[in-house]
């Protein structure tokens, strides 16, 4: 395991460096001008010597290379920069946001892996029954559906026609305080509606997977020793199953951190979506380049999992094979 994870980590080291240069260059060739988006309003009156002063000072007049290798070594000194458009440390806009973003994400993921789970398993017991057809007709429905359309939807009718839930937010709008009660709730429809995006995937993997480990000699011949449905099914055809699933969870990850963008802007969940948002139309080069390469740690970190759960489940598959 610790060698699995040592490889990731050395091929993660010109990934990151890669990405980040692909940050500043596409940065650098956008139609946006930093400059007038830090001066606001302030710029349009600004003369020509104020926004040259003020080009220097944001290290925007520096060539490409040079903005980002200054960046990357003040980075690796645990330096991330000031963040132009938020007026504060980039350190401190992302450790203001991520936890929310992290608990979003993580709630909605368990959502889609434990209904994704419960409802392949369900279906693949009695293939072309009528909870088969039902789920598996919703699920590739559910794939055509983008999340903010979703959230839309959770919207209208859980807050605005039924009025069970808050639409969005996390607090009720007369709290000053952050209490654990407010944050569930608020937390309700949009982890809901981004579990419910991320579904569909994990529910068509379970559900073809358990189906073809039932169609196995291995489960036929636990049936035939006497053996309960139940035991069959839990001991034998769903731990065979599951394996194609595991593989999924990395390669989900990038439509996770892309959904969670659009469900946390839907819903005025505080994460990092905003400051994503604002980063990227006011060319805000340090911010940008730390949000991209936290997505990407974040992939990488997903696909190292998925290797890990493999060769859990299956002991055949070593971790360093």
């Amino acid at each position: 395991m610790g060698r699995m994870a040592g490889r990731r980590a050395l091929l993660a080291v010109p990934v990151l460096a890669a990405v980040t240069f692909g940050v500043f260059a596409v940065a650098a060739a956008s139609p946006f001008d930093p400059v007038k988006a830090y001066a606001g309003t302030a710029g349009l009156t600004a003369s020509q010597e104020n926004l040259d002063q003020l080009r220097a000072n944001l290290g925007v007049d520096q060539p490409l290379v040079s903005r980002w290798w200054n960046w990357l070594t003040s980075a690796l000194g645990g330096d991330l920069g000031d963040s132009a458009v938020m007026r504060q440390p980039v350190a401190d806009v992302i450790g203001e946001r991520l936890g929310w973003s992290v608990l979003l994400a993580a709630t909605a993921f368990a959502v889609a892996v434990l209904l994704g789970t419960i409802l392949g398993v369900l279906a693949a017991r009695r293939p072309g029954r009528l909870l088969d057809r039902c789920v598996s007709s919703a699920a590739y429905t559910l794939e055509a559906a983008p999340a903010f359309w979703l959230g839309l939807l959770a919207i209208w009718l859980f807050a605005l026609e039924l009025d069970v839930l808050p639409a969005g937010g996390l607090t009720d709008a007369a709290s000053d305080t952050v209490t654990p009660g407010q944050v569930a709730t608020h937390l309700v429809l949009p982890a809901a509606v981004l579990g419910i995006s991320q579904l569909p995937w994990f529910f068509l993997y379970v559900r073809q997977g358990v189906a073809d480990a039932l169609d196995e000699d291995p489960v036929r011949g636990a049936r035939a020793r006497g053996l309960s449905e139940r035991t069959v099914l839990l001991g034998h055809a769903l731990r065979s199953g599951m394996l194609p699933m595991l593989t999924l969870i990395g390669s989900r990850v990038p439509e996770l951190i892309t959904g969670a963008l659009l469900v946390e802007t839907v819903f005025s969940w505080p994460g990092i979506a905003a400051a994503t948002v604002q980063a990227a139309t006011s060319v805000d080069f340090p911010l940008l380049a730390a949000l991209t390469v936290l997505a990407t740690v974040a992939v990488v970190l997903g696909n190292l999992l998925s290797d890990l759960l493999y060769a859990i489940a299956d002991p055949r598959v070593g971790f360093d094979g």
